[in-house]
Order: structure tokens, then sequence, then C-alpha cells
């Protein structure tokens, strides 16, 4: 994990699990739109963290998922935490 700032706010930046490229979703579902893909290797800042649809990944099964930006979700199960649970703030609204 490393730390990012981002306008003043730090926030922890942690990679996604190797060998993996993770569809980045409008919300916190498969069922939403892919608006890009990150490539294998990436790391991503987790703004902040909700509940979604359950998914299963390499990093185990979690409805959690990562805003790492606005209308900008990963699975929380494609990025290594080192955590179940969740590592930031939950997101608003």
């Amino acid at each position: 994990m490393t730390f990012a700032d981002d306008g003043g706010e730090t926030m922890a930046t942690y990679p996604i699990a190797p060998g993996y490229q993770v569809n980045v979703r409008r919300g916190p579902s498969t069922d939403s739109e892919v608006v890009r893909v990150l490539p294998q290797g990436s790391s991503v800042s987790i703004r902040c963290q909700t509940h979604g649809e359950t998914v299963s990944g390499p990093c185990g099964t979690s409805d959690i998922w990562d805003c790492i930006a606005p209308g900008q979700y990963v699975s929380d199960t494609y990025v290594k935490t080192g955590s179940s649970g969740f590592v930031a703030d939950r997101c608003s609204g």
C-alpha cells in the first residue's frame, strides 16, 4: 500500500490482484456499464467503499465495491487491500 495526494486529500493506493485486468463499472454491480478496464499491474486509490453485488475474485468473495473515481467502481475482490472488510470511508448517498 502506498499513499496518493488527491488535491490535499491523502488516499491509500492498493495493487490490483496480479495477473488480472479489472473492469471498472459505473455502479457497484456486474450489471453496470463498463467504463474502462484497468490493465494488469495497476494500482488504485480508494476514494470510498460501498456494499453492492456479491462477487467472487482472486482476493475472496465480498459485496464490497471500491469507488476509485466519481462513477467508477471495482469489486474489492480484485484489489489487494489486505482486509476482508472496509479499509476506507463508506460512500455517501
